[in-house]
């Protein structure tokens, strides 16, 4: 079956976003080694998930990043399958989408996203969207999670993981460290939610 991972850039405070979507902090630590890393993830999924801010917001760069003398060269592999991947966006508000090989569902995202994993094929990632992590996280469809922790300390923010109603284990699989602080953690789901006390 294929698997949902969920892939996010948050500071050490547990924030994926500044309180106005400021993502400064992620960029100014942004280097080769990890453009590379993020290369080679990409390359083992087909499928990208996205909800609507997510959506807009990669749809109005990546297209135009092969045209741009100014984008390093070594990223153009990631450009290439961000642009040719299919990409499933879930909204209840966006009317069309206009990326190459975009497809809008409106309507029980739980239920496709439970399709989509017995379909064939490479697994699926989810970059931000925070609404739809936490929707299928509540649905016990997300996998793994690939957390790209920046040295960083926001205090107030977007965080990832909002208030939950159950705890949930996870179990760490590795690390993955990098010369710019950044660590990533990769942790899998355990099947069942745990109840608070």
């Amino acid at each position: 079956m294929r698997k949902v991972i969920v892939s996010m850039n948050v500071t050490l405070d547990g924030f994926m976003a500044g309180r106005n979507c400021e993502l400064d902090w992620h960029f100014s630590y942004w280097n080769e080694e990890m453009a590379e890393q993020a290369c080679e993830r990409l390359s083992r999924i087909d499928t990208i998930l996205l909800g609507r801010v997510t959506y807009q917001a990669m749809a109005a760069y990546w297209p135009y990043q092969a045209f741009n003398s100014s984008f390093p060269r070594g990223q153009l592999a990631f450009a290439e399958m961000m642009n040719n991947y299919r990409k499933i966006v879930f909204s209840k508000t966006l009317k069309n989408t206009a990326w190459n090989n975009s497809r809008l569902v409106t309507a029980n995202m739980r239920g496709e996203i439970a399709r989509l994993k017995q379909q064939p094929g490479k697994d699926m990632i989810i970059y931000g969207s925070r609404s739809i992590v936490t929707a299928l996280m509540r649905s016990g469809l997300v996998d793994e999670y690939e957390l790209w922790v920046h040295p960083v300390l926001l205090g107030k923010g977007k965080p990832l993981f909002p208030s939950q109603q159950h705890m949930r284990q996870l179990r760490l699989m590795k690390t993955r460290s990098f010369a710019s602080g950044v660590i990533i953690l990769y942790y899998c789901s355990k099947t069942d939610p745990i109840l608070h006390a």
